[in-house]
């Protein structure tokens, strides 16, 4: 039997955070879902009235998710589960982005993100019980050209997601971070960003992949739908995974770049331990127990 929980989700308005909203409803949980405007936020709130509360939020506000969250965990009840969904692309050859752009990508895709985590661990930590998906992307694990700003900060958010799992762990609280492939979400069309084209020499890589994802947007493999319900049977799951990968191009395109990796980690390998103090014993892994 699946158990009503409360749900804070960022980015409510469209894409996953609004379809997991809306499946989450659908199975009798609770919603608390930040929005951008009031308009949206009543929108929101009449998808389920008295289990849908919708909120206004900047998640690069520290100050009001903070005080946020009291609110919340105050008016409405405990959070059992918060997914920090809201974020967006910046498509760009590194060098005709700017910094102010890499800034701006990671305040919201990043510092916002952990800002959240932050506000709720507190009362999680207490309850010794709780989950926080963090929603990266297959970003976080592969590359593409055009996409640094974006993939730089879905990997922080994939290695702040792993460690934050080792730590609160013995609390009872569970860290899983959501990295989807293609999607028809807005993620390629009006939530992303893209810089403007300013030197010749890169036309040739990278005006072909800018509309190549143009044209493919809205037409991406990948079901919201499908993935919220992926989403929510993770949380009814008593051993979440730490990483999960959405949709068969994810699957496919992270499996080979770990076996690319490999394959170089070995080739490389003879010069790798050539660094070593041959006069010192190796040193035992801090992941793994000490031999009895």
């Amino acid at each position: 039997m699946t158990v009503s929980r409360l749900l804070f989700i960022t980015g409510v308005s469209s894409g996953f955070g609004r379809a997991l909203a809306q499946q989450a409803l659908l199975a009798g949980h609770r919603v608390v879902g930040t929005v951008r405007s009031e308009s949206a936020r009543q929108q929101f709130a009449a998808l389920a009235p008295g289990r849908a509360f919708g909120r206004l939020l900047d998640v690069t506000d520290a100050a009001a998710i903070d005080a946020l969250v009291a609110t919340v965990e105050a008016d409405i009840g405990a959070i059992d589960v918060l997914v920090n969904n809201a974020g967006y692309g910046h498509e760009g050859i590194l060098e005709e982005s700017t910094l102010d752009e890499l800034r701006h990508q990671f305040e919201v895709n990043v510092f916002g993100p952990a800002a959240l985590i932050k506000a709720v661990l507190p009362h999680m930590r207490a309850r010794r019980r709780g989950h926080i998906l963090n929603i990266t992307s297959m970003g976080g694990f592969i590359t593409l050209p055009g996409i640094a700003w974006y993939c730089g900060s879905k990997f922080a958010l994939e290695g702040i997601s792993e460690v934050l799992g080792k730590e609160v762990a013995p609390f009872g609280i569970h860290v899983i971070a959501i990295a989807p492939g293609s999607f028809r979400t807005d993620w390629a069309g009006r939530s992303m960003v893209r810089a403007s084209r300013s030197i010749g020499d890169y036309d040739a890589l990278f005006d072909p992949i800018r509309s190549a994802r143009e044209e493919k947007s809205g037409h991406q493999l990948g079901d919201p739908i499908k993935a919220a319900q992926a989403m929510l049977q993770v949380i009814d799951t008593p051993n979440p995974p730490t990483h999960l990968l959405l949709g068969s191009d994810a699957l496919q395109l992270v499996r080979g770049k770990l076996a690319a990796m490999t394959e170089r980690i070995d080739a490389w390998e003879r010069l790798s331990r050539s660094t070593d103090n041959a006069a010192l014993p190796a040193p035992r892994c801090l992941s793994r127990p000490a031999p009895t």
